[in-house]
């Protein structure tokens, strides 16, 4: 269990205890590359757009790490989503609905994706494992 203390925010689209459990899994997953995560803040929200069709989701995640400034992720829609949006043929309420979860947590996915690049990154810089490219040449 972590001790990590997650904030889970959702703004523009119902609460999901499946997407939130998922969401405090992936927290977890972080603290394989860097142990020291303090805090995460996870803000999920659906734009307000007057035709809600397609996987367009504002994700935005910000780690706490001691003696450093956050490091925060954020992820816009994708300009795939509409893309697929064009090729689906059938449109139904009850696949709306699971679409809505799976792009909320693939959007979820892709910026917890991000926060480890950005951890990593992070990590060697603290070690020194950064290389110094010469100035000039």
């Amino acid at each position: 269990m972590t001790l990590i203390a997650v904030q889970v925010t959702f703004r523009g689209l119902d609460h999901s205890d499946a997407l939130e459990a998922d969401i405090r899994e992936r927290v977890t997953w972080l603290e394989q590359f860097y142990p020291g995560i303090v805090g995460c803040r996870v803000l999920v929200e659906r734009p307000h757009r007057h035709q809600q069709r397609g996987g367009h989701f504002h994700v935005r995640v910000e780690l706490t790490v001691p003696d450093a400034p956050p490091i925060v992720v954020s992820r816009e829609p994708s300009l795939h989503g509409p893309l697929k949006d064009v090729e689906a043929s059938a449109h139904r309420k009850e696949t709306e609905v699971d679409a809505v979860h799976r792009d909320a947590r693939l959007a979820v996915h892709e910026a917890f994706d991000a926060a480890r690049r950005r951890l990593q990154d992070f990590a060697r810089e603290q070690r020194g494992d950064v290389k110094a490219h010469p100035r000039g040449r």
